[in-house]
């Protein structure tokens, strides 16, 4: 049985190892503190306590790496820590990484952005992601994906503090739901996709005004204030490339349809 280590299972990671559970692979997952382990086990996953800001060490880190497969998804850009990790990770049994980077390493072009994009070098996320994928002693499948929502991220209840307004209205969203970002992952696995680069992204790129006042409206918050300007800067994010490598159509392919009834 293929062994997977998830770093960090919070909003993301936890309902990515319960799903991978559910696929039959044997999961081991980390929190940063001992309170929350009882999450883990629960689905069951064997828990451990890591912190990538902590000491790594091979004493420390050396169980929870002994898996086939380590899945990072921390939003942490301590490239101190990340570097240490390396170093333990290539005297380790992990043979293939999964690193859940984000779009926002990307700069605004006004057009379409695809992976043959250079990312901004000045950005720490691309510069960890560089770290991993430049190891000889593991492979490295980076996903960098979209504006994260779903369940607990309803976009509507960053708008219930007063005050929060909404520049450059008229520029596309890039978003995900969790669903979409979990099944990403797993098939990326499933299919061994790896040495890759991939976005993440739904179909759909309304502008941040249809956007942002549907979400306030649904919740029953007053629609944000919007700043307009005489110049436009955007992005939109190219899912292309995943779709046609992993033959994957979204469960959320519309991010206007997206319902927070479990927020």
């Amino acid at each position: 049985m293929t062994s997977i280590s998830v770093l960090g299972c919070g909003w993301l990671g936890l309902p990515l190892a319960k799903h991978l559970v559910s696929n039959r692979f044997a999961v081991k997952g980390s929190v940063r503190s001992k309170e929350k382990t009882e999450s883990l086990e629960a689905i069951p996953v064997a828990p451990f306590v890591l912190d990538i800001d902590g000491e790594i060490a091979e004493q420390s880190w050396g169980a929870f790496l002994d898996s086939d497969i380590l899945v990072i998804a921390i939003p942490s850009k301590n490239q101190t820590g990340f570097s240490a990790l390396i170093r333990v990770l290539e005297s380790s049994s992990i043979k293939n990484v999964v690193f859940v980077s984000s779009t926002s390493v990307y700069a605004d072009n006004n057009g379409v952005v695809t992976e043959d994009i250079a990312a901004s070098e000045s950005s720490a996320l691309f510069q960890i992601e560089s770290l991993f994928c430049q190891s000889s002693v593991f492979t490295t499948t980076v996903i960098r994906f979209s504006g994260l929502v779903g369940y607990q991220r309803n976009p509507g209840r960053f708008f219930q503090k007063s005050g929060r307004s909404v520049s450059n209205p008229d520029a596309a969203v890039n978003m995900i739901h969790q669903d979409d970002c979990v099944e990403l992952i797993t098939q990326i696995i499933k299919q061994e996709k790896w040495n890759d680069l991939f976005n993440a992204c739904a179909d759909s790129h309304p502008s941040k005004r249809e956007f942002y006042t549907q979400a306030t409206q649904r919740i029953g918050v007053s629609t944000p204030e919007f700043i307009d300007s005489d110049t436009q800067t955007f992005k939109i994010i190219s899912n292309e490339k995943i779709k046609k490598a992993l033959g994957y159509e979204f469960i959320y392919p519309d991010v206007m349809q997206i319902t927070y009834d479990e927020c």
